[in-house]
């Protein structure tokens, strides 16, 4: 009887599997890849720039394949657009001391979305130090999102490093909460700071679509991501194409988002709920994945799958793909088990150096905690399309990139499923 039992859910197990892979096969194809990159990625898009008209067509064209799909929004919003608000500043004049260092638009940087900034000793700022030895961009990027009145005081050792937190400040989140970098030798046991900008409100919007879990678990998530915005129209290249259309940056994760999102509603047997979400915003500094990671409690979040970049094939051929932060997680260990007797195998990031791993929309999500890893392809010690007008649809492998979301998708089965939880990232190795 027993025996009899074992056969039974094990031929059982075997059909879902079987019809599994028929229904990816079906709605995940080189056809179905091809018909949304061109979508994404045409030149009627004008590369999808922040802050631009094309974005906003981008985000129509996801909300219509999301409702395509017959997903949720997020929190019963009327559009599947999660909006919220940046500010670009432009410090226009500074004046004051940290002790004996007068301030100047060249050793001061604000982060504000005030128009006028006034502080001192009795304001009831914070004063921090980043001291010689330190990581500069961690600690800057940890004060930065303190959420508290803070003056960073920058030892003169960073002189230049400090500049680059001229782009931090141009663009941010509006926020009550402000910053101030102060380039000195100083201790800040005086400091006067007065100062003015130019603020510009503006406004922009992740698509995030929902599918309800149906298990005991579906107040659990399992966040399936990419970025849909590039860089825009810029100067022509040499051949006078001046569209920076983005199709393997980041349309293919994009495609890949949708079309997962396509497979899993038709599938209708998940556990937990999941969350598909495009984000904007990527390439002037990941505010888009920020915003959202902030409207999770990231102890809720069983799993990231972040798509960036798969529409070339990898270093090691077709039917692979490598995962950022492999070993920080038992998310690879439960990926490549759901692909056992496969093609399809998920290697370890090739390019450590690189820090990929926070480096990608995954971040704010792995720095809680979260198994949040980034999906990708690209060989970017080679790759000559990166951020050029040549990343275009015509130079990704569509066939191959198919197959990728496929693996994607029957990989991710048991965690789905709500039968494999990854083990968490620890986030005292937080960088």
């Amino acid at each position: 009887m027993r025996l009899s039992l074992i056969v039974l859910l094990v031929s059982f197990a075997a059909i879902r599997s079987s019809a599994q892979s028929r229904l990816a096969d079906k709605i995940i194809n080189e056809q179905s890849v091809a018909e949304v990159e061109n979508s994404l990625a045409s030149d009627a898009m004008r590369g999808r720039a922040t802050f631009t008209p094309d974005i906003e067509r981008a985000a129509d064209y996801i909300e219509s394949q999301f409702r395509e799909a017959g997903l949720r929004t997020w929190n019963g919003s009327p559009s599947y657009r999660q909006p919220f608000t940046m500010v670009r500043t432009k410090l226009e004049s500074v004046s004051g001391h940290v002790d004996d260092t007068v301030l100047t638009t060249r050793n001061t940087i604000v982060l504000s979305s005030g128009s006028h900034l006034q502080a001192d000793n009795n304001s009831g700022y914070q004063v921090v130090y980043i001291k010689p030895g330190d990581d500069f961009r961690a600690r800057a990027s940890g004060y930065a999102h303190a959420g508290r009145n803070t003056i960073v005081l920058v030892d003169t050792s960073f002189a230049a490093s400090f500049p680059r937190l001229a782009r931090m400040a141009g663009q941010q989140f509006k926020s009550p909460d402000n910053v101030v970098f102060v380039l000195t030798a100083g201790k800040g046991a005086s400091f006067s700071i007065s100062a003015e900008q130019d603020v510009r409100e503006m406004p922009l919007a992740n698509v995030v679509g929902i599918l309800p879990g149906t298990g005991p678990d579906k107040d659990q998530y399992v966040i399936f991501s990419g970025h849909y915005d590039h860089l825009g129209v810029r100067k022509p290249d040499a051949r006078g194409d001046s569209i920076y259309n983005g199709a393997n940056d980041d349309a293919s994760g994009t495609t890949a988002v949708i079309l997962l999102a396509k497979y899993f509603s038709r599938l209708h047997n998940n556990s937990r709920t999941l969350v598909f979400a495009a984000f904007t915003a990527e390439e002037i500094g990941e505010f888009g994945s920020q915003y959202f990671s902030g409207q999770f409690d990231p102890d809720k979040v069983v799993a990231m799958f972040n798509i960036e970049m798969i529409g070339s094939p990898s270093k090691w051929g077709d039917n692979s793909a490598f995962l950022t932060g492999f070993q920080r997680s038992s998310m690879s260990t439960i990926m490549q088990h759901n692909l056992a007797g496969s093609k399809f195998t998920f290697y370890p990031d090739p390019y450590p150096a690189q820090n990929l791993f926070y480096r990608s929309d995954n971040a704010s999500l792995a720095r809680k905690g979260v198994p949040a890893h980034t999906i990708s392809t690209t060989q970017i010690d080679i790759d000559k399309t990166y951020h050029t007008p040549e990343d275009e649809v015509s130079t990704l492998d569509l066939k191959n990139m198919a197959e990728i979301v496929k693996a994607i998708a029957i990989s991710s089965t048991s965690i789905v499923d709500g039968k494999d939880t990854p083990t968490r990232v620890d986030k005292s190795q937080v960088r």
